[in-house]
């Protein structure tokens, strides 16, 4: 018999359309084959520090941004556990710090996860930005399957499940 392709997905969160929908995406999948699901939300501090670094923030103001992206991290991450609970799907929540694409893989191989989904781009992005710097090197770093969520019936799909 063959081996599951996959039983431990981690989903990146982020807030945005796209994050949640490769976030509704990833608990169908759950749902459909039983896998074990982590949503990951990461403080990006290592722009912030740049941003600092470069004088267009000062001190004060990385703090409090910093902590206005902890408060925004906490509620995208309980909404998407509420949308896992409304479908029966247990899911595990981390928040972390520091560069948005090793802070992912990071937490891909501490899970063991067989595979990363990603969120696709929002409508109104321009073409050349489509696969942002941190997409790109999760996809190139990534010690498992990346999937980039596009369904575009997912919204219908997850009703359903």
């Amino acid at each position: 018999m063959i081996k599951a392709l996959f039983s431990n997905i981690v989903v990146a969160v982020s807030g945005s359309d796209a994050s949640i929908l490769a976030s509704k995406y990833a608990i169908v999948l759950a749902k459909l084959y039983r896998c074990r699901l982590s949503a990951v939300y990461v403080i990006d501090t290592a722009t912030i520090r740049q941003l600092t670094l470069s004088k267009i923030f000062i001190q004060e103001e990385s703090l409090e941004y910093e902590k206005s992206l902890e408060a925004n991290g906490g509620r995208y991450l309980s909404f998407v556990e509420e949308l896992a609970r409304a479908k029966g799907v247990k899911i595990e929540r981390e928040m972390r710090r520091g560069a948005v694409y090793t802070e992912l893989l990071g937490a891909a191989d501490e899970r063991k996860a067989d595979l990363i989904i990603l969120g696709g781009w929002e409508k109104d992005r321009n073409a050349r930005d489509i696969i942002t710097h941190a997409h790109r090197e999760i996809m190139v770093g990534a010690k498992c399957s990346v999937l980039l969520a596009k369904e575009p019936s997912i919204d219908q799909l997850y009703k359903q499940a």
